[in-house]
């Protein structure tokens, strides 16, 4: 069997950085978000779910967080993360903090709402798991067929979502002619590759579907065509990172895509990583034995829920309601999924605008951080940090309001400091505006010429009201 020494090295101190990424950027926005006076308050979530589910709260959303969700308590959750993580990257006790870092962003997860659903969230908690599975010495072969697994579902589901969705525009080649325009954070080379040439955008269209489809196999052939379908995976994760902003998932994607290679494949690095394993007090032979059986067994049920979930997502409804029992025992841990962006591409991009004023007749714009506001201001780089706020209003615009966009409408009424600062800069710096609404428009990138005249990157049409004008009651 191939050694994966060097791999497992390697890849847990991807995952500490991915973990450290994830919790510096989630401590930025957290009181924002989740604090007091934030859009989504986390410590009436937790009272209202104790009051429904009684003492089954704690199982269905298992979170430190119910030992204190104060602000103080999210943000020393969020630092705790980040010593757990920083230690994950140094090497420092793997087994301990990949379960510390593991445990407290399951914490976050499990309690929150809209703004940590993302699919990188789960992705980051599924990896988290398997990174504990291998984090205590050289990888079983169990483990490190996990890892592929793994590896093999993500890349695979994201492109059989496409394929079984039906959606026209994987189905005519016209996808990716709409996905830089619309995706939800382009980056200025997304703006300029919305330009390329239709044939050009026609055959990448077919290339990610092809390699998503195609390269996730390669990884279980020999070494040359497991270093193949690696460099054909990275690569389509470094354009997409380039084109879009999509947080931590290239990097997160790219560290569980190392399990395609093995030692010798990685001889080039031998130098960064330890050259001779840490001498270790040998255990008792019954007590080694006993925590081989223990970790056979755990990996076996981790392979066969993930097989359940995946078989799940693609099967009939009996066969789905056969195996649910399985699904239900680890859904609450988030930490076994199914992975598939775009299955149906966006072919338009509206855009809520949110404007304050003092006296109802003359309002001013909310600008945000990352987001199409101003025409002239042009796609921003952003990632690996995610500005979650941002995101979520991407999906706001595609329906009617989410329960939350009524509760920051109503903290921009109070002037709540911890949310202005998820924004740009603030148009009322002395008071809190009197009213606020919103209205949605039609955005769409200008042409090249365009830009040259007149320097926008944008142009956008009113659609509607979005919200009527909102004011507080006293």
């Amino acid at each position: 069997m191939a050694r994966r020494r060097l791999v497992r090295w390697l890849f847990l101190r991807a995952v500490g950085v991915v973990y450290l990424i994830a919790f510096t950027s989630l401590r930025r926005q957290v009181l924002g978000l989740y604090g007091r006076r934030g859009v989504e308050p986390i410590a009436p979530q937790l009272r209202k779910l104790r009051a429904r589910a009684g003492r089954t709260a704690y199982r269905v959303a298992p979170s430190l967080l119910w030992f204190g969700s104060s602000d103080r308590d999210l943000v020393h959750a969020c630092e705790a993360g980040q010593v757990c993580s920083a230690a994950l990257m140094m090497g420092v006790a793997p087994p301990a903090t990949t379960v510390g870092a593991w445990a407290l962003y399951l914490s976050f997860v499990s309690v929150s709402r809209d703004f940590l659903s993302f699919q990188w969230d789960a992705l980051l908690l599924e990896t988290g798991a398997h990174a504990a599975l291998v984090s205590a010495g050289e990888p079983s072969w169990i483990s490190a067929a996990l890892m592929r697994w793994l590896l093999f579902r993500l890349h695979f589901q994201s492109g059989l979502v496409k394929v079984r969705s039906h959606d026209p525009t994987w189905r005519n080649g016209t996808a990716i002619a709409y996905h830089y325009e619309t995706q939800p954070l382009p980056t200025p080379v997304g703006w300029y590759a919305f330009h390329l040439p239709r044939p050009l955008q026609i055959a990448s269209t077919a290339a990610t579907l092809g390699i998503e489809l195609g390269a996730p196999f390669l990884t279980f052939g020999p070494r040359r065509v497991r270093k193949a379908g690696f460099w054909t995976l990275a690569a389509l994760q470094a354009l997409i990172a380039v084109t879009g902003n999509y947080a931590f998932f290239n990097l997160l994607t790219l560290a569980i895509t190392i399990w395609a290679l093995d030692d010798e494949s990685l001889s080039g690095l031998q130098r960064a990583a330890p050259a001779r394993r840490p001498r270790r007090r040998s255990l008792p032979r019954s007590i080694a034995i006993l925590a081989r059986v223990a970790h056979g067994a755990l990996a076996g049920f981790v392979a066969a829920a993930s097989l359940t979930t995946f078989v799940r997502r693609f099967s009939g409804r009996a066969l789905g309601r056969a195996l649910a029992r399985v699904s239900r025992a680890v859904d609450p841990f988030r930490s076994i999924n199914s992975y598939g962006l775009f299955a149906v591409m966006t072919t338009a991009r509206p855009e809520v605008v949110i404007e304050g004023s003092d006296d109802g007749r003359t309002w001013r714009e909310y600008l945000f951080k990352y987001k199409p506001s101003r025409l002239e201001d042009p796609p921003r780089w952003v990632a690996p940090y995610q500005p979650r706020l941002d995101w979520q209003m991407w999906f706001a615009a595609l329906g009617r309001p989410p329960a939350w966009f009524a509760v920051l409408l109503q903290r921009l009424l109070e002037g709540s400091p911890e949310v202005l600062r998820l924004l740009g800069p603030n148009p009322f710096p002395d008071h809190p505006p009197r009213f606020v609404r919103a209205l949605l428009y039609q955005y769409r990138m200008t042409d090249i010429a365009t830009k040259r005249r007149t320097g926008a990157w944008w142009r956008r049409e009113l659609i509607d009201t979005y919200f009527p004008a909102a004011t507080l009651t006293r």
